[in-house]
């Protein structure tokens, strides 16, 4: 019988206590409550109370990320009940001005996204869809309500409220983009097949090549006619000079610094380069028997990318010391900064015939942003899943931009109005550390510093690696292909409209507010600024306006001569006498004097003579 009582009184007091609720009895995997409770050990001071009793939340020094720490009360409340408008914290710090203007500041999400209650960004399609992707679950809370009335829901153009939750969609003719945003359809983008024109017409496409260029039998390939093209790239051991296959070699220059970015004006084939280690652009003409560099300008340290404007006759790049992209004339004698306040740039590109100016940005807001020449209009292109741009080239033909991401190890490219978006090569082995980029024909060229080579791949799809020269232990940087239809002749775009000008361009980036003035020489208003370039000719010395302003003078003095002499001819001088004094009232012209007859005097008489 004692053995018996002894067993009752031992299941008596074991029910005294709450069940564990299958946990592991371990104690260094759980955590006991003040009420005898046991929870897992990571929940312990994750702002929830799991304990019931909250005491699972007491007396921590360090809360997790989805939580608060109310210092006074020693506890950890869920970022889900911080600035609600009810105090958790005993002393209300969780609802203080000071705490709910951080929350805000600490996450802003996109248009995009939704805010969860802790902070954290998620796609707004996550929104009410059954599953809980904000750790605090509250992209699944108050679901019953039209999510397109805020916003449209975060949608560019359609939104369709569902019974549990909501959708993007596009009107016809437009596709939906990341969930939220429509572009229109361009079915020659989306087959890819053409390099340069390509008609789409009743449901079939065809190619076709521009002016200079011959479209390969069977292929949508747009081959060059004229001049063959070459490499040019800069690297450790000078700049060197190649063919497209890299079977021909040679330097140009000796100079053994620091590899940087490299441009050129390919109607004169004219270079333009820089070092990273110093604050000074060379120029070299390449149909000069003498290939010593001159100095352009000094600059600045850290120039990280080159472009040449061959229509307004212009130079421009961007700097990592100044963060900032700068203009000057491609004779040197005038530059300024035109867009400033970048982060860490690292290439430019141009495109004049539209008026527009391209540049990479790789500090803590990788973007893409394209601007008008004057830095005017300034837009991003490209903000997201992108790390480290690195290099930007132009498909002038199609209308692409494609650039280089270190970072992410590929080659993207997307329309010049920032759709169209499409990685054409990924890592390749070849692709570790680009520097250079330039597009041609159909494939897309880059310089890799890891491997120290230039290699190329088709640009539709990044099919066919070639690697074109390896060039062992020197670094390459910066490439640029010469060939004269690169750079095609226009008018230039002189407003931030982007209008053609037919008449005369002036080019005024270095006053006080920088912009491009389109005038016509007829018009009585017109006044040139002498400071200012007209910005006509493709050759920045080119001599056909002296030629031309020449013809014009000496044809003005023929005409005066012809019609001084017929008036000598017909028309008698008025006091012009052959029988005494020889006068000369009515022309000093020496041409018209040459004609004049000579009186000799004799004492005899008067006889008439000719010299």
């Amino acid at each position: 019988m004692e053995h018996l009582g002894a067993l009752l009184l031992l299941l008596t007091c074991m029910s005294c206590f709450p069940l564990t609720e299958g946990f592991p009895k371990d104690s260094t995997e759980q955590f006991v409550c003040n009420n005898g409770r046991r929870v897992p050990l990571n929940q312990r001071c994750d702002g929830v109370d799991h304990c019931v009793d909250g005491s699972d939340e007491i007396s921590c020094l360090n809360c997790t990320s989805g939580s608060f720490h109310c210092v006074a009360a020693a506890r950890c409340v869920s970022a889900r009940n911080i600035c609600d408008g009810k105090p958790d914290c005993s002393d209300g710090a969780d609802e203080q001005l000071d705490t709910c203007t951080l929350l805000s500041k600490a996450q802003t999400c996109a248009r995009s996204e939704f805010r969860c209650a802790n902070g954290h960004c998620v796609p707004n399609s996550w929104r009410c869809d059954h599953s809980f992707d904000c750790e605090d679950h509250s992209d699944e809370e108050n679901c019953d309500h039209n999510e397109c009335e805020l916003d449209n829901g975060g949608c560019s153009h359609m939104c369709i409220d569902l019974p549990y939750g909501f959708m993007c969609d596009c009107p016809s003719g437009m596709r939906l983009v990341k969930d939220t945003h429509c572009e229109d359809v361009d079915h020659c983008l989306d087959s890819d097949v053409c390099d340069q024109i390509c008609v789409h017409s009743n449901g079939s496409l065809a190619c076709e090549c521009q002016d200079g260029y011959e479209l390969t039998a069977g292929t949508g390939h747009c081959k060059v006619t004229g001049v063959v093209a070459h490499v040019v790239v800069s690297t450790q051991e000078g700049v060197k000079w190649m063919d497209l296959s890299g079977s021909e070699q040679r330097n140009i220059t000796y100079t053994r610094v620091s590899p940087g970015p490299v441009t050129a004006l390919n109607a004169n084939n004219t270079l333009y380069w820089t070092s990273l280690e110093n604050d000074v652009i060379y120029r070299m003409s390449l149909d000069s028997s003498d290939h010593r560099p001159a100095v352009l300008l000094k600059a600045s340290t850290g120039i990280q990318g080159l472009a040449v404007d061959w229509i307004h006759e212009l130079l421009y790049w961007v700097s990592t010391s100044t963060h900032a992209l700068h203009v000057a004339s491609l004779n040197g004698s005038k530059q300024r900064q035109l867009i400033s306040g970048l982060s860490i740039p690292t290439a430019v590109a141009v495109q004049p015939l539209l008026g527009y100016l391209f540049w990479a940005d790789s500090g803590e807001s990788p973007r893409i942003e394209r601007a008008s020449l004057d830095g005017t209009s300034r837009i991003a292109l490209i903000t997201s899943s992108i790390r480290y741009p690195v290099a930007i080239s132009l498909d002038i033909p199609r209308g692409l931009l494609y650039w280089a991401d270190s970072g992410l190890r590929t080659v993207s490219r997307v329309a010049f109005d920032g759709q169209q978006r499409k990685t054409v090569v990924e890592s390749n082995g070849y692709l570790d550390q680009p520097f250079g980029l330039a597009i041609f024909e159909s494939r897309v060229y880059w310089s890799d510093q890891l491997t120290n080579s230039v290699c190329s791949a088709d640009k539709h799809n990044g099919s066919i690696l070639q690697v074109s020269q390896r060039l062992g232990s020197v670094s390459p940087a910066g490439l640029v292909i010469l060939q004269p239809l690169l750079q095609p002749a226009g008018h230039g775009a002189c407003s931030i409209s982007g209008e053609v000008c037919l008449s005369v361009c002036i080019t005024d980036l270095f006053s006080e507010n920088p912009q491009f003035i389109c005038s016509d020489p007829q018009d009585p208003n017109f006044e040139k600024d002498p400071l200012q370039s007209e910005t006509r000719s493709l050759l920045p010395d080119s001599p056909f306006p002296w030629i031309l302003s020449l013809t014009v003078i000496i044809s003005l003095l023929l005409v005066g001569v012809v019609i001084w002499r017929q008036r000598s001819e017909f028309c008698a001088p008025r006091s012009l006498s052959l029988l005494g004094d020889v006068t000369l009232k009515e022309s000093q012209d020496p041409l018209l004097l040459s004609k004049l007859p000579v009186v000799h005097e004799h004492k005899g008489g008067t006889q008439n003579g000719s010299t």
